[in-house]
């Protein structure tokens, strides 16, 4: 049988190549293992996203949990991970777990698992129960029926969207942003936010929120070059004020502004940030991943808000946020948590925030991006995947390792941070970041400058000098 191995935020393999029902239940049975060895009443919260055959696997974990004596909260149709997050603390389940590969291609599917807080498994957990997953799957999955478990007690079915919606209800002011002259949008990317945003807001614009697990062939990431009909469609409609994107399983978020351009996730946590601290009058620690802007340090600093870094993975900001007093913890793929919610990503509740700003407010996106801009400063922010060979990407990071990078062309290194990769600043607030892939023959090139431009000729500067 094939090694399972967990990744920076979960197993995600090939639906039918590796991602079977055979080998779902043998992670399923370390994790009943587990859960049983560290709780005396143990419970596990169980969901799917809208991936092909879904509901499949979450119900055969279901059994596996069930035939172990643990006592399963099962999610009624597809939601999303914030929603199965929120419901295993709401519940006081031991775990959650949902089946889902977030923003991957539509090929896989995956395995996430949620402590008992509302996030992330910390990774020393999720290290326990990798490490005693068998080789095989004993158990005979086609024996096992959900009713007689149901009948049991053992099995009972829960309302995830209801549970979020209500959640969101008492948390936002719903009315003010249904009946503002202000127009939104949301895409889904055919992911597991559409049911919940057409309950919260029916009238707003929709595109690809229609249940299609192949998602048309495209990853549900929400990055620009996935979301370009999303963009063409506000250009299009003229009046819409400010369009949001969630991925696949809902956590991540992308965001446009009124003339359809694509803003990144380090202005969205400024902006958060601006939002919370200075009208909502909210404080708290600022956690960020490696790999998100320098200006972030800069509002923080303006404001007197304690800033500190992690390492590129949700899971590393999650485990302060459940210790520590924290505003927002964000990193730059657009997994943002803030404080008042649970420790985890959600894309929803950052767009419903940011939404709730530009109403309360009466500005436009732009005009609160000109607000951070005049205390950080305006800057542009790009990244690049070098798709190589492995031996050269080893031979790369070899040479970051020992220091062999004093320039990149014209740009001559004043600094570096190694924290979870290499960051080269430059003069002028310019900088450069490096990051090899754990999981595939890929290079990360980030940069950032005042402008787009500026910031391509970084990214083009760079690769000159890396494939030498």
């Amino acid at each position: 049988m094939t090694k399972i191995k967990f990744g920076t935020d979960g197993w995600r393999a090939i639906i039918a190549k590796d991602f079977t029902v055979d080998n779902v239940a043998r992670v399923s049975t370390a994790t009943a293992t587990w859960t049983k060895k560290n709780f005396d009443k143990p419970s596990v919260m169980v969901g799917h996203d809208c991936r092909f055959a879904g509901e499949l696997f979450a119900e055969t974990a279901a059994k596996v949990f069930a035939n172990a004596g643990i006592k399963v909260f099962l999610a009624k149709d597809f939601v999303s991970t914030p929603m199965i997050s929120l419901g295993t603390k709401n519940l006081k389940a031991s775990l959650g777990v949902i089946i889902t590969a977030s923003h991957n291609p539509p090929s896989y599917n995956g395995y996430k698992l949620k402590g008992s807080f509302g996030g992330p498994l910390l990774p020393e957990n999720v290290q326990e129960i990798e490490d005693i997953i068998p080789e095989n799957n004993s158990i005979d999955i086609e024996k096992l029926s959900i009713d007689d478990f149901v009948k049991a007690g053992l099995i009972e079915y829960v309302d995830l969207e209801t549970m979020y919606v209500n959640h969101v209800e008492n948390n936002f002011d719903m009315e003010a942003i249904r009946n503002t002259n202000m127009n939104f949008a949301y895409d889904a990317m055919f992911g597991a936010g559409q049911n919940v945003m057409r309950r919260l807001l029916p009238d707003i614009t929709f595109l690809h929120c229609d249940y299609n697990p192949s998602f048309e062939g495209q990853a549900p990431e929400p990055i620009h070059k996935n979301l370009i009909p999303f963009s063409n469609l506000i250009t299009e409609c003229g009046d819409i004020d400010c369009g949001l994107a969630t991925d696949g399983d809902a956590d991540r978020i992308g965001l446009y502004d009124s003339k359809g351009n694509f803003i990144d996730s380090h202005h969205i946590i400024l902006l958060l940030i601006n939002y919370l601290f200075k009208e909502k009058k909210m404080n708290g620690k600022v956690v960020v991943a490696f790999s998100v802007s320098p200006r972030i340090k800069k509002l923080c600093e303006h404001y007197g808000l304690e800033y500190q870094v992690t390492k590129i993975g949700f899971k590393y900001i999650a485990a302060i946020m459940i210790s520590e007093d924290v505003l927002l913890g964000g990193e730059e793929s657009g997994g943002i948590a803030i404080k008042g919610h649970i420790p985890e990503r959600d894309g929803i509740w950052m767009g419903l925030t940011i939404w709730e700003y530009m109403v309360k407010s009466g500005k436009t996106l732009d005009e609160l991006i000109q607000e951070v801009y005049e205390i950080v400063g305006e800057f542009k922010f790009e990244r690049s995947d070098m798709h190589l060979k492995e031996e050269v990407k080893v031979a790369i990071v070899e040479n970051c390792k020992n220091n062999n990078y004093t320039s990149f062309g014209p740009y001559k290194v004043q600094r570096l941070e190694t924290i979870d990769g290499w960051k080269y600043f430059f003069d002028n607030d310019e900088w450069l970041m490096i990051r090899a892939s754990g999981t595939e023959p890929v290079l990360r090139n980030y940069a950032e400058a005042a402008t787009t431009e500026k910031a391509f000729a970084i990214l083009k500067a760079a690769e000159k000098t890396l494939l030498g």
